[in-house]
């Protein structure tokens, strides 16, 4: 790092369950940019466990918050408590990037929403697969009108939960903490995604069942049948039952071609009058068509040196915290932001609503 160079933006991650390794990972990714330096859960275990993987100090929430030195808060906290923690930090000055999804209740959205505006510090929410290489060359697509106009939607989480998952913590499966089930807790990042790049929704009718799992408040599947701004109409499912668990999927169909995710890789694209793209060809002709078809763009996406990195679990969230970090120096709003989190909550309430009165619910 040169002698010009902005420090790396030091962060402590609070909340030392499943999720956090992940994380640490990923900002060790990003030397010159991000620094883990403190770590908090009020499992000492959990804490002690992570402290020793990580070499970082565990502090209190307190030490934390009035820590000069921690310029960011990661929250890896369940869900119910993200408004609470979150402001909190926002309020000592520290910015805040938000474990998915960023709260159980719009109402508790919109309350953190308005302590990040009076805070004037940035806060974030994960949603990592928004940078998945394929989510980046479908959003490529989409702006270019390669697919025309987008008329059908379909969204797919078709997962699988023991029953020993949800007995693992007093919080999961409830409506106080998880703030939902299949779709609140894993489909939320699908949600979000179907939302950035298909866009706004204005109806939902939905059918919710808790059917596969004991002592559980929440929905283990959920249907519904979705009606978009653009006057496309879709439809999205959701599941924590469906054994062995399959990869989630999201297809998009446009009046000049179609393409699906699966997996978190780009499964296909076909487009009128070209070939149909399948795996991992998909992803670099994608590549292609979104930068134009340059012979140079063919070129490089024909070629894979033997030291090219392969995209893995953890690089998604390590582009998301340089994103954060890059809005942090820059002034800007991240690429993924607390508006981003409510609307997904949003919808999912809208789900949850309709499945409870049996009517459709507008948005």
């Amino acid at each position: 790092m040169s002698e010009t160079s902005p420090r790396p933006l030091t962060f402590a991650l609070v909340g030392c369950g499943s999720i956090s390794d992940t994380q640490a990972r990923a900002l060790a990714q990003l030397p010159e940019d991000a620094r883990l330096v403190a770590c908090c859960d009020l499992d000492s275990a959990a804490a002690a466990r992570f402290s020793r993987a990580f070499r970082v100090p565990i502090q209190t929430w307190e030490e934390l918050i009035n820590d000069q030195m921690i310029d960011v808060i990661s929250l890896c906290t369940p869900s119910g408590h993200h408004g609470d923690l979150a402001t909190a930090a926002l309020t000592a000055g520290k910015h805040v990037i938000v474990e998915k999804p960023m709260e159980i209740t719009v109402a508790k959205c919109d309350a953190l929403l308005d302590a990040r505006r009076v805070s004037g510090r940035q806060l974030g929410v994960i949603s990592q697969h928004r940078f998945d290489p394929a989510s980046q060359t479908a959003s490529a697509l989409l702006e270019r009108g390669e697919l025309g106009r987008i008329h059908l939607v379909d969204a797919r989480i078709p997962w699988f939960r023991t029953q020993a998952y949800y007995d693992s913590g007093d919080w999961r499966g409830t409506w106080a903490l998880d703030g939902g089930g299949c779709l609140m807790n894993q489909g939320v990042h699908t949600v979000d995604l179907m939302l950035a790049l298909a866009g706004p929704v204005t109806s939902v009718f939905a059918h919710a069942r808790t059917a596969a799992h004991d002592r559980i408040e929440v929905e283990d599947n959920v249907c519904a049948t979705v009606e978009f701004a653009s006057g496309a109409i879709g439809t999205i499912m959701a599941s924590t039952s469906c054994y062995p668990g399959f990869p989630a999927r999201l297809a998009l169909h446009g009046t000049a071609g179609s393409l699906i995710i699966e997996g978190d890789e780009l499964a296909q694209v076909a487009i009128q009058g070209r070939p149909v793209e399948h795996g991992a060809s998909a992803t670099t002709h994608a590549m292609q068509i979104a930068t134009g078809g340059t012979r140079a763009a063919s070129a490089a996406a024909s070629t894979t040196p033997p030291d090219q990195h392969v995209w893995q679990w953890g690089d998604a969230h390590a582009a998301q915290f340089a994103d954060f970090v890059a809005a942090v120096r820059e002034n800007r709003p991240p690429k993924v932001t607390g508006e981003d989190g409510r609307r997904a909550v949003a919808f999912i309430h809208a789900v949850y609503t309709s499945s409870h009165c049996g009517q459709p619910v507008k948005l």
